[in-house]
């Protein structure tokens, strides 16, 4: 298929660099918002380490922090006051995928006099697409989202249960400084649902995607492949600094648009997790490894060849043909059972979620991306009975 690609986002990466960002952030600004997450930089060193950097540039600084793990919709509004109030006219965002999200969504809102609910697309006739942003340093200090470097947000309307994404090119950090060695300190449990969300991030488009693109497919099987075999060891030996660094470029490059550009797949588990997770507000990557091996076991029996290749190139099985079903669903085994074994949930009964509101959630993701023939985008589509019928499996 034809496509476009272009990602203007600058890549400072390796240990050490967090020193630069007062140098990075004057570039674009003289007074910082630094957006913060649960207070985890400031029990490390890694707060007073930035904010020592920019003092030495002459950079100001605000603060919002406390932004939450499902960053809401009243802490975007709440740090865009923060800036307006505090004349600030760049943003650091200095934490996990939570805080780089709400950040890019502040930066927008900024220039926004509306809700800035408006922006996130939740089933709404017309969102509003901002044109206009602050610009955005980020700082990632765990290996999961990739949000250093697209201009994606998702974000959660607490009051009203929605959880849904945004997107728009204003919304691009400037720069990322990504320093593996902020990641040392991240607990086993963050660091496997780290691993489960860069995975899954890459088979969305890999399952769902176009045929014919055996480029980007193997790109998408290098980072599964890499970020296996890296986050166990950095599962195993936090203070891993070669594994956390690889952990870090694969956490990137699943979502900066390079491996999955020109397959135009769908997200069909990172739509059914948001209304999970708007309902629950589990920690994101626990509900894609709970649903996740549940879809693609859904999925494999219409898309039997893709998760052939799948069992093949990343578990070694041996197929007896490209719609051998039964290696498909063997190599979903295998995945189901890798995450198992890193730590991650993989049933809704782990984390005492009952099939009281499936149907619900069904409707809800429906309501708020649908292809326009009532069904989830994805590679089978899905429609309300199929959502349901994943979530049973995975209960």
């Amino acid at each position: 298929m034809n496509f476009e690609y272009h990602n203007p986002t600058d890549v400072i990466f390796g240990a050490g660099s967090l020193p630069r960002l007062g140098e990075v952030v004057s570039r674009y600004g003289k007074k910082a918002l630094i957006v913060t997450g649960g207070g985890s930089v400031k029990k490390t060193s890694i707060f007073d380490r930035a904010v020592a950097s920019l003092k030495e540039s002459g950079i100001d600084y605000a603060e919002c922090d406390g932004v939450e793990p499902n960053p809401r919709i009243t802490s975007v509004a709440r740090g865009a006051k923060i800036a307006h109030d505090e004349n600030c006219d760049v943003i650091v965002a200095l934490g996990g995928g939570s805080t780089m999200d709400a950040s890019k969504v502040m930066a927008a809102a900024f220039y926004y006099d509306g809700d800035p609910w408006d922006m996130i697309f939740h089933g709404q006739p017309k969102p509003f697409f901002p044109t206009k942003a602050l610009p955005i340093v980020t700082v990632p200090t765990l290996a999961a989202t990739g949000s250093e470097m697209n201009p994606n947000g998702v974000i959660t309307n607490e009051a009203t249960k929605e959880k849904s994404f945004t997107g728009a090119a204003c919304m691009y950090p400037k720069v990322a400084i990504v320093d593996p060695e902020l990641t040392l300190t991240v607990p086993k449990n963050q660091t496997a649902f780290g691993v489960c969300d860069i995975i899954t991030h890459v088979t969305e488009a890999y399952f769902n995607g176009v045929d014919g693109t055996p480029i980007q497919d193997r790109f998408a099987e290098g980072v599964i492949l890499t970020v296996m075999e890296y986050g166990k060891r950095a599962i195993a030996d936090g203070s891993d600094l070669e594994a956390r660094a690889h952990m870090q470029w694969g956490s990137i490059l699943a979502l900066n648009g390079w491996v999955n550009c020109g397959t135009n797949g769908g997200y069909p588990v990172h739509m059914i997790e948001h209304t999970v997770s708007a309902f629950h507000d589990i920690t994101h990557a626990a509900g894609l490894a709970i649903i996740n091996p549940s879809w693609m076991r859904f999925a494999a029996k219409q898309h039997t060849s893709k998760f052939v290749q799948f069992a093949e190139r990343i578990f070694g099985l041996k197929s007896k043909g490209p719609n051998d079903l039964d290696c498909a669903l063997a190599g979903v085994d295998k995945f189901e059972a890798f995450l198992k074994e890193i730590g991650c949930p993989t049933h809704f009964s782990e984390l005492d979620i009952d099939d009281k509101l499936f149907a619900k959630y069904a409707q809800e993701t429906l309501r708020i991306i649908n292809d326009g023939n009532g069904n989830l985008p994805a590679r089978p589509p899905m429609s309300e009975a199929d959502i349901i019928s994943v979530l049973q499996a995975a209960l």
